[in-house]
């Protein structure tokens, strides 16, 4: 059981270590860009986490939408009309 712990520790130790990594590479990589490309990434950042989730949201209702008409549509009863013989 020990060993378990263990294994999970080093796990554990190991995520922690790549996540400030990449913080780490973040920060450096903000620090070196200039004004107008800090704009640009900022201006991107905020249509992705706005416009991006309204446009998900906008899909998913025209979704259910569309399947409740063709639901009621398939309710009305389709005549068959039989050859004539």
């Amino acid at each position: 059981m020990s060993n378990f712990f263990h294994n999970a520790g080093n796990v554990v130790d190991e995520i922690t270590r790549a996540f400030t990594q990449a913080l780490r590479f973040g920060a450096r990589t903000i620090r070196r860009l200039s004004w107008p490309a800090l704009l640009g990434a900022a201006l991107v950042l905020a249509f992705i986490v706005s416009i991006l989730p309204l446009a998900l949201t906008l899909f998913a209702i025209f979704l259910v939408v569309k399947l409740v008409m063709g639901a009621c549509d398939g309710q009305r009863g389709r005549v068959i009309k039989e050859p004539l013989q």
